[in-house]
């Protein structure tokens, strides 16, 4: 006797026939007038099943997140530091090493996100191939780096807004903005990829004509001012601190990296991930070679490393080598430019951080690594307790208020660098782990939608690099020996062990056995293909005019 069928209504009132048949599994499918059965129906929900975020986000949202998202006062400003500390040589060796290990860390990440873009990104792969303990101390580490990012950007944007006037203490900008990013983050993934994409692409058309302003000036065609060549690079020097500068530019670069793995957190709210990650990954290459490198040479090239307000300038926005370069070449009044300039990069920077901050959040407490109710979202797929609870953080922010706050606000701060070379490490010993189960159980590489470059020698060196730079990024506190930044260089090293080992030994997790781990779990297919199918391997249009062509890679 066959089991009934019967209809339901859609929300758009078209006719959804549901018929209670088994398959030739036997697992029960689910057939609507689209032609999706069983799961797939899961796979072009609006809203995820299993996070309850919406899947919002568009592939060139997630392509320009990839090319200049986050980047804001932690590298037009913090580099400044790193110049000072290591030299415009350093500067260059250390955003070249880091931004080969990012790639490193991009090509594993590429694999892994294409293939499962549902489930936590990183921290949920870590619990599923590794060991749910590991993802426990990968999650709260990951979440560390973002509290402190998010920390920085707002002392950094209310110093500016109290640069400009003081009618307002920068306790009541803070208020502000404060409420200001709550309110934007609660209109959804929809708005925030919009208003990412623009401002990206602010960031990057600024950056490109500071490049320009650069050359301009150092070859001599400013008015005014003479042709400095490379003179700073022989004058003060390449070098200001010999090794002692480089490993400590390691920490700043590293810093300034952080944020190219969060297209992999916003790829469960992106709408197309089998299309659009892959995308991503690649044009991460641009970002290092144009946005790191390209800054890391311009910087160098026209701010001399000895220059006292890149430490000791009195407002923040005047530490960033642009505004010195700009002061240098004749125009003071150029620094309100830089500090507009600033101010927009840190409302793109604000707002990503509490995007990846509460998502990264969210998908713990789904999976019970923090409090229940953080999981939550609303029927519009806003996660409204995560986003309060993230952007709380950007409180220690005021902290800086105070003179006698600021060395532990440098140091809270400062703890992002080591978290982020831990999580990268996490990252490629998750990509191991996942092969390791993916040959075990008979699959091989070619089945794979996006694989990565070089596996394994990729994936081991992105391990074994930043186990080896987690180490040694405290170089500089050893000789003289300075107690307090030793232990602010190297206290997540033990923290992560400490989480590892008491959640393992509290709830009696077990290594992952890679023979039986489930590898068909939060797979699906793009939202779009719903509607118009996508064959695997479909190229874009060779007939299209060359502009379609260009418009549609990016």
């Amino acid at each position: 006797m066959g089991l009934p069928s019967f209809s339901l209504r859609g929300k758009r009132g078209e006719d959804v026939s549901v018929s209670k048949k088994g398959s030739d599994d036997g697992v029960a499918g689910i057939e609507n007038s689209a032609g999706i059965s069983g799961s797939d129906s899961d796979d072009f929900a609006a809203i995820d099943p299993n996070s309850g975020v919406k899947r919002g986000l568009k592939t060139r949202h997630l392509s320009m997140m990839a090319l200049a998202g986050i980047i804001g006062p932690g590298l037009l400003i913090g580099s400044g530091r790193a110049l000072a500390n290591g030299g415009p040589a350093a500067l260059l060796i250390g955003f070249g090493v880091i931004g080969i290990i990012a790639f490193s860390i991009m090509q594993s990440l590429g694999e892994l996100t294409t293939l499962y873009p549902t489930g936590g990104a990183f921290t949920g792969l870590s619990d599923r191939f590794v060991d749910k303990a590991f993802g426990v101390a990968v999650g709260w580490n990951y979440f560390i780096i973002w509290f402190c990012v998010l920390a920085n950007e707002y002392n950094v944007i209310s110093s500016i807004m109290v640069d400009w006037t003081d009618a307002i203490p920068i306790w009541g900008w803070f208020l502000i903005f404060w409420f200001s990013f709550t309110a934007f983050q609660m209109l959804g993934v929809e708005t925030f990829g919009e208003a990412e994409f623009w401002l990206a692409l602010f960031k990057l058309v600024g950056l490109i004509a500071f490049f320009f302003f650069s050359l301009i000036y150092a070859s001599g065609g400013v008015i005014g001012a003479e042709a400095i060549g490379f003179s700073y690079w022989r004058d003060p020097g390449a070098f200001t601190d010999g090794f002692r500068g480089v490993a400590s530019v390691f920490v700043f670069c590293s810093t300034f990296y952080a944020g190219v793995e969060s297209v992999a957190v916003a790829a469960t709210e992106t709408r197309n991930p089998r299309r659009a990650v892959p995308l991503a990954i690649r044009q991460v290459f641009i970002r290092i070679v144009v946005v790191y490198m390209g800054s890391a040479f311009f910087f160098g090239l026209v701010c001399p490393a000895n220059s006292p307000d890149l430490t000791s300038a009195t407002q923040r926005a005047l530490r960033s080598p642009m505004t010195i370069a700009i002061a240098n070449a004749g125009w003071e009044g150029g620094k309100h430019l830089i500090n507009a300039f600033i101010l927009v990069t840190c409302l793109s920077a604000v707002n990503s951080s509490i995007f990846i901050g509460s998502r990264t959040i969210l998908f713990m407490a789904q999976t019970q690594k923090a409090p229940k109710f953080l999981g939550w979202t609303n029927k519009r797929g806003v996660p409204v307790p995560a986003i309060i609870f993230t952007n709380l953080f950007g409180a220690l922010s005021m902290m800086n208020v105070s003179t006698g706050a600021q060395d532990a606000y440098s140091y809270i701060v400062n703890l992002s660098g080591v978290s982020t070379f831990l999580v990268w490490a996490a990252i490629s010993w998750t990509h191991i782990r996942f092969r390791k189960a993916w040959a075990a159980q008979g699959h091989s590489d070619s089945e794979l939608p996006f694989k990565s470059m070089l596996y394994p020698y990729n994936a081991w060196f992105g391990l074994s690099t930043n186990i080896f730079l987690a180490l040694i990024q405290g170089w500089a506190t050893f000789a003289p020996f300075d107690a307090v930044d030793f232990v602010d260089a190297y206290i997540l090293l033990p923290l992560f062990g400490v989480i590892y080992v008491v959640y393992k030994f509290w709830n009696k997790t077990k290594t992952v056995n890679i023979h039986t781990v489930d590898l068909h779990e939060g797979r699906r297919k793009d939202l779009d293909d719903g509607r118009r199918p996508l064959a695997d391997g479909e190229e874009i249009d060779s007939t299209l005019p060359w502009h379609k062509k260009l418009w549609k890679s990016l």
